[in-house]
């Protein structure tokens, strides 16, 4: 699946993914290939991308939402930066 992180000022990343975890208002949750579309909102916390299996990266990110929507996921968030 693709995946876009996008903030005010640039695009932090787009790229091919395995998944990715996110931190929702309600808790952590993760979205995987195919997932059934969504749009939820995002606090301030880790982001997890799921290169695959066994490679991620992890980025804090500050308030924002998601959006899944056939195999693609945009991330849309006021700041965010890799850690």
């Amino acid at each position: 699946m693709t995946l876009e992180i996008l903030t005010p000022e640039k695009k932090l990343y787009s790229g091919e993914v395995y998944g990715v975890q996110l931190p929702g208002i309600s808790g952590l949750f993760e979205v995987l290939n195919q997932h059934a579309p969504l749009v939820s909102a995002l606090k301030n916390g880790n982001l997890k991308i799921l290169k695959d299996k066994n490679n991620s990266e992890n980025y804090t990110i500050q308030s924002g939402f998601v959006e899944v929507l056939n195999n693609k996921v945009t991330v849309l968030v006021e700041g965010a930066k890799e850690v």
